[in-house]
């Protein structure tokens, strides 16, 4: 398994995006027609490409990547669970546990810190949200992504299935949450009990700040209720609701070239008006930030 892992999880991908896509097609959540035609046939490729060079950069700069990392680690003997003997499948559950909650806090700090926030809002920029959204991430924030899972498995020492798992699961997770799927309510409210919907991470999107300052979940939605980071429904439904960022809302951001020199783009912050007014979601300066 460990020596075909790059096949495995390539194959994993496949069959997920096969399925997911299927079930946008089936039951699709939201119609945008301004998200139709050109438009969305340029979002897609983006989207995908993408994926497609950050998996190129991430195996030039990072060629063991996660499942790699493990398996160097278990060989000098490194990590927190070999040292204290731990048994080996308590070991697996508690590194998958360990690893999805790193995630959960980069994906906070990435919105929190301004540096990270210009790399990351890439992904935020998409004005639509569907499951190529789940592929939109800036090679840059996959390669230091990569670098933090890394360290994390350093420190754990997990076994290394254990990793693998993780990592097919949280693209899988990425793809599920990310998908333009109607889920029936009551199924909806099961699930979301334990891990990110649909309708759970579309909030993240939303233009309002304060509900993209909330549901940072990949895959397991107990950190979000844990830290009071968690927000049940976008206040103008999800119907009504605007995605991406108010700054980037235009063709452009359907524009590979525009998509990749977004982080070295000048960062602001326009401030809302009035008191009862929402300050919108677009490059910001966090609190206790001093700004540019």
């Amino acid at each position: 398994m460990i020596e075909n892992e790059p096949l495995i999880r390539f194959g994993a991908f496949v069959a997920i995006f096969t399925a997911m896509a299927a079930f946008e097609l089936w039951a699709p959540r939201l119609e945008r027609p301004e998200m139709a035609g050109a438009l969305r046939s340029r979002r897609w490729l983006v989207n995908v490409s993408m994926v497609v060079i950050s998996s190129v950069c991430l195996r030039i700069i990072f060629p063991a990547a996660a499942v790699g990392t493990a398996i160097y680690a278990q060989s000098q003997g490194w990590g927190l669970f070999p040292a204290i003997g731990m048994p080996v499948v308590v070991a697996g559950i508690l590194a998958f546990i360990v690893l999805d909650f790193a995630v959960w806090l980069e994906h906070l700090v990435s919105h929190k810190w301004p540096l990270l926030w210009r790399i990351h809002r890439m992904h935020h920029s998409d004005q639509g949200f569907d499951l190529t959204t789940a592929l939109r991430f800036h090679p840059l924030e996959i390669v230091l992504s990569m670098f933090w899972k890394a360290a994390v498995i350093i420190v754990l020492g997990p076994p290394v299935v254990a990793v693998l798992v993780f990592e097919i699961v949280l693209n899988g997770m990425a793809m599920f949450n990310h998908a333009n799927a109607r889920l029936p309510l009551g199924l909806d409210r099961v699930l979301r009990a334990l891990v990110v919907t649909p309708d759970m991470h579309r909030v993240h999107h939303s233009v309002v700040r304060r509900e993209t300052d909330s549901n940072y979940g990949f895959n397991l939605s107990v950190w979000d209720r844990l830290f009071g980071t968690y927000t049940d429904q976008p206040e103008a439904g999800h119907d009504g609701m605007r995605l991406g960022l108010t700054d980037y809302d235009g063709p452009q951001t359907a524009n590979l070239g525009w998509a990749l020199v977004l982080p070295f783009r000048r960062a602001g912050y326009r401030l809302a008006r009035g008191a009862e007014a929402e300050p919108p979601r677009p490059d910001y300066v966090p609190k206790g930030s001093t700004g540019k």
